[in-house]
C-alpha cells in the first residue's frame, strides 16, 4: 500500500529541515513520497529544500492560504492508499509512520489515526487525543473543571485524561500535527473543510469520519516530538483571532442547528469574550515588550 506525506510550511526553515531529515531517518530506505507545500514563506525554506531534499515534491503558493487550503491541494491530486497530515514543527521518532501505516492495514475499520505527540520536556501533549467539543465539553474546559478533576469521564472529556496515554483506544479526533486518513475515507466524506484557516479542520475532518461510520484511533506505539507554535510565532494575534474563529465555526456547522437562538447567542458570546480577553492579552504583552 502506497503513503503520501504532506507537510504545510510557512517560515519554519530550521524546523522544516530536522523534520524531513526524522522521516527519512525513520524509512530505513523505503522510497517516499513527500510533499511540501509552502505557504509564501519569507524566509529560506523553499531553496533549503529544493537544495537538500531533491525528491521532495514543492508546492510554493504565492500567499498564506491557510492549512486546509494547502493540504488539499495534495489531497486532492494524490491516489495513495494513505495520506499523512504532519506538522513541519515535528520530529518522527524512529519508523513511527510505517508504524501506523501498518496499523491501519492490520485494522481495516480505522479511517484515520494519530500517534502519541510529546512535547519537547518528553511530557505527553494532550491534544493528541481528544473528544468533540460539544458544548459541555468545552464548558468543563473552558472553567478550568477539566484539570481539576482529570480523572472524570464526564468533566475531563476534552483531553480524555482518564485513559492512559499508553493504550491504543478509540477517540473521537487526534492532532493534526500528525493524522494519518485513509484514502476511501477522504473519497466518502470530502476533503478538510477550507473555511477553517489554521485551526479546527482536524476536529471537523474526524467528525465527519466518524459520523460515516469509520473509527478513529489513537495509536502511542508510534510517536513523534510536536514544537508547537512555532509556526506561528510570527503572528500569535492572527492565530489566537483563528482558533477561536474556528471556534465558532465548528460550532455553528455542527451543533448549532440542535440548540436555541438564545443559546446559540449566548455560546457565541463566550467566544466572542475569550477572544477578546485574548487579543487584549496579546496587544498588552506586545506593549510591554517594546518597551524592555
Amino acid at each position: 500500500m502506497t503513503l503520501s506525506i504532506v507537510i504545510v510550511n510557512y517560515n519554519t526553515e530550521k524546523l522544516l529541515r530536522g523534520c524531513i531529515e526524522s522521516v527519512y531517518a525513520g524509512a530505513n530506505g523505503t522510497p517516499l513520497d513527500i510533499w511540501v507545500v509552502d505557504n509564501h514563506s519569507r524566509d529560506n525554506s523553499v531553496a533549503m529544500i529544493k537544495s537538500l531534499f531533491p525528491m521532495v515534491k514543492v508546492i510554493e503558493n504565492p500567499s498564506n492560504i491557510g492549512f486546509s487550503r494547502a493540504n488539499n491541494m495534495v489531497v486532492s491530486q494524490s491516489r495513495s492508499d494513505f495520506i499523512l497530515l504532519l506538522n513541519p514543527d515535528t520530529l518522527v521518532i524512529g519508523d513511527a509512520i510505517e508504524r501506523v501505516a501498518k496499523f491501519m492495514r492490520e485494522h481495516p475499520e480505522v479511517g484515520i489515526a494519530g500517534c502519541k505527540v510529546l512535547n519537547r520536556d518528553g511530557t505527553l501533549q494532550l491534544a493528541c487525543r481528544r473528544s468533540i467539543p460539544t458544548p459541555e465539553v468545552a464548558f468543563y474546559r473552558l472553567t478550568g473543571l477539566s484539570r481539576l478533576f482529570p480523572r472524570s469521564r464526564v468533566m475531563a472529556k476534552y483531553n480524555m485524561t482518564y485513559e492512559s496515554p499508553d493504550r491504543t483506544h478509540e477517540v473521537d479526533a487526534v492532532s493534526g500535527a500528525f493524522l494519518m486518513i485513509r484514502r476511501k475515507v477522504v473519497e466518502e466524506v470530502g476533503q478538510l473543510d477550507e473555511r477553517f484557516f489554521m485551526y479546527g479542520e482536524e476536529l471537523d475532518w474526524c467528525l465527519r469520519t466518524k459520523r460515516a461510520g469509520w473509527a478513529v484511533m489513537y495509536y502511542p506505539e508510534a510517536q513523534i516530538v510536536h514544537y508547537k507554535g512555532e509556526s506561528t510565532k510570527s503572528n500569535s494575534r492572527k492565530a489566537a483571532l483563528e482558533f477561536y474563529r474556528a471556534m465558532y465555526l465548528f460550532h455553528k456547522k455542527h451543533f448549532a442547528k440542535d440548540y436555541s437562538p438564545i443559546t446559540n447567542f449566548l455560546i457565541y458570546a463566550g467566544i466572542a469574550f475569550k477572544a477578546l480577553s485574548s487579543w487584549r492579552s496579546l496587544l498588552f504583552s506586545a506593549k510591554v515588550g517594546s518597551r524592555r
